[in-house]
């Protein structure tokens, strides 16, 4: 495929050769026409010269005056012809330079009405005047033409040096233009070309992101390109801490899983200790998991409706405890949208609200607003659910965002869903809050900030 410089100079050249062509082809023939036009005012003088020294005799014959000097001109002229006729052409008079070409000059001409026309004679070319002439009132019916006529010979040398000159100058025009385009154009692409070199880096491994700085055209682009980046480099950094704490982690679990097997211990404490620590294993391993799976923040990912997911997510709970008919309701900003991943809402959503509806009595309340924006590129949402239950003491408040714990040991679950939604909300630069709600249980509110 042609490069951008490569494209935009054959596309340069093409309007530059059309351009050119059009101004060469509208100057040739301005020229040319301005040259024909001198011409015929230049034979026009020849015929009025001629004229000026002829006149009739006693008998009514044209007299020409040998003795004056344009006559003398016409006579001596190499490329200029002259003849004195009658309307049917027969010739009254002609100058020496027709002793040896026969010009068909024009013929039935009324008076005062002039013909201009070449000729070609033997390969030779001619501009040829003709004019018709009445001396006076007696003789009106009797028309004489006087006619001049011009080699072309300089005519046209004069037409093709100036387009010589013409073709040459604009041709050179259109080169030096050619070539300003060119390094123009090189220079106008040179970001696209820096930028390519840059990725070439980046996949390289020699840099983790564009660090040149480049013009207004390309700035969004190469912005979107660098927080892209920066995702992927968080997201890939993500999972390595996860693997290391998920290691980490496992390491106390299979230690007492060891130590067990050394111990003199009957078959009834060995399995208690061994489930006891599966389970713990269980837990860590789906913490972790889910933390590595967090999307986060990236600048590509499309907005989704936070009506329609949290409608998914209701009609879901809705299935699950249907024993406990618990009453729901939604206050969402309508057509109110979520630019960030789909997943790390529905996560944050989702075991809100399946806390909500674990330990509530009858009501649930959800509600989803925009949180006003800090700059002209970050905004957010603000997720808020309350429910009617025991709430959450005071003293637990912290508490319960930590892995492993729980409210209330007598109700099922891993104590892993606070933990796993105040790390989403930490990823998006936001807060989880624990209070009190107007329904008299807990009322927890996370925010989700996001650059779009």
């Amino acid at each position: 495929m042609l490069s951008l410089n490569l494209r935009v100079l054959i596309a340069a050249s093409i309007v530059l050769i059309s351009f050119f062509g059009i101004a060469g082809v509208t100057l040739d023939r301005a020229y040319y026409v301005s040259a024909e036009e001198a011409l015929i005012d230049r034979l026009q003088g020849q015929v009025y010269t001629l004229i000026a020294t002829t006149g009739l005799d006693d008998n009514n014959n044209i007299l020409i005056s040998d003795s004056a000097a344009d006559v003398l001109y016409f006579v001596a002229g190499p490329d200029l012809y002259a003849q004195i006729a009658l309307n049917d052409g027969k010739s009254l008079w002609h100058s020496h330079t027709l002793n040896d070409q026969k010009l068909s000059f024009a013929t039935g001409l009324n008076r005062n009405e002039m013909r201009f026309s070449k000729l070609t004679i033997d390969g030779k070319a001619f501009a040829a005047l003709s004019y018709g002439v009445g001396w006076d009132d007696t003789h009106r019916q009797q028309v004489y033409i006087y006619s001049v006529a011009e080699d072309l010979h300089s005519f046209q040398k004069k037409i093709s040096s100036f387009r010589n000159k013409l073709w040459g100058l604009l041709g050179g025009v259109g080169l030096v233009l050619l070539i300003v385009q060119g390094t123009i154009m090189r220079w106008g692409l040179a970001p696209l070309q820096t930028a390519a070199a840059e990725l070439s880096a980046i996949e390289s491994g020699i840099q983790h992101r564009l660090l040149r700085r480049y013009p207004g055209e390309l700035k969004a682009l190469t912005d979107n390109l660098n927080a892209l980046l920066d995702h992927q480099n968080e997201h890939l950094e993500r999972y390595r801490h996860t693997l290391g704490d998920l290691a980490h982690s496992l390491k106390t679990p299979l230690a007492v899983l060891q130590s067990s097997v050394e111990e003199p211990l009957s078959q009834n404490e060995l399995t208690a200790i061994v489930q006891d620590q599966v389970e713990r294993m269980d837990q860590i391993t789906e913490y972790q998991l889910q933390r590595a799976a967090t999307a986060g923040q990236s600048p590509l990912i499309a907005p989704i409706s936070v009506t329609q997911v949290s409608e998914k997510i209701l009609s879901s709970l809705k299935k699950v405890y249907a024993d406990k008919n618990v009453q729901v309701r939604c206050d969402i900003t309508p057509g109110l949208e979520f630019h960030g991943d789909k997943g790390d809402f529905m996560e944050v959503a989702g075991n809100l609200l399946d806390n909500a509806y674990k330990w509530c009595q009858s009501k649930v309340q959800l509600t989803v607003k925009p949180i006003e924006k800090k700059d002209i590129v970050h905004d957010g949402i603000v997720i808020v659910v309350e429910d009617d239950g025991p709430g959450v003491p005071e003293k637990l408040a912290q508490q319960v965002i930590q892995r492993g714990v729980r409210a209330d040991e007598g109700i099922k679950g891993h104590g892993i869903g606070l933990s796993v939604v105040q790390d989403i909300v930490q990823i998006y630069g936001g807060v989880l809050k624990i209070a009190t709600s107007a329904l008299g249980g807990a009322g927890i509110s996370a925010s989700l900030m996001t650059k779009h």
